[in-house]
């Protein structure tokens, strides 16, 4: 099995992943804002910041087992949401990944439907950043570099989505995938005190890749 580059010419069928005649993305821009107040806390405030967190890439593939796919995230990370990170918050992405079967007359038929989870700690003490990934059953990646640790959260890497066995020959599919931030979750004694948290937020648009098995 192979995968065959996108060309001017239809492509042949092969036993394999077969590109689709398009890539789409359609990329909308979100706001994002973080505010708090409690009691000596200060008040954090100003205007929201503007946010254009995209999916910059995707690309499917194939082993001689599964269907693969891998995704890069860009624009996710503000400068309120690094404050954020270094203070010590846990915060987390979510990539919603589906794969339908398109049909002409009836609407596309949901195959399967996935969701993967990056999430990024910051140690004050240690002044480390730990990066744990679902998909590689959350095993502990630590860097000291923010810019690391941002690139291991905006991406998802050769994930297994499907067995082969599972998809029918010569049939059109589509894999849909978007990435959203996940709420905070607040440490435990601030849930039960006077206290309000604007949290930011993004969420990308679907982004589509059609191909033939």
């Amino acid at each position: 099995m192979f995968i065959k580059p996108l060309s001017s010419r239809p492509a042949a069928k092969t036993r394999g992943i077969v590109p689709g005649s398009y890539v789409s993305a359609r990329i909308c821009a979100r706001r994002i804002c973080v505010a708090a107040a409690f009691l000596f806390l200060t008040v954090l405030s100003g205007p929201m910041d503007a946010i254009g967190a995209e999916i910059s890439s995707m690309a499917v593939s194939n082993t001689e087992e599964n269907l693969i796919l891998s995704i890069k995230v860009d624009g996710a990370f503000t400068d309120k949401m690094k404050e954020a990170v270094l203070s010590g918050i846990s915060t987390s992405f979510s990539y919603v990944i589906t794969l339908t079967q398109t049909r002409t007359l009836l609407p596309d038929k949901l195959v399967h439907e996935i969701k993967l989870t990056n999430t990024i700690r910051y140690d004050t003490l240690r002044n480390t950043f730990t990066v744990r990934r679902s998909w590689e059953n959350y095993r502990p990646l630590t860097t000291s570099s923010f810019a690391e640790a941002k690139r291991w959260m905006s991406e998802v890497i050769d994930v297994p989505i499907i067995p082969l066995e599972a998809l029918e020959n010569d049939i059109r599919y589509k894999i849909n995938a978007k990435a959203e931030l996940d709420r905070v979750t607040l440490p435990y004694f601030l849930n039960y005190v006077f206290f309000f948290i604007s949290l930011w937020d993004f969420e990308t648009s679907w982004h589509s890749v059609d191909f033939i098995y």
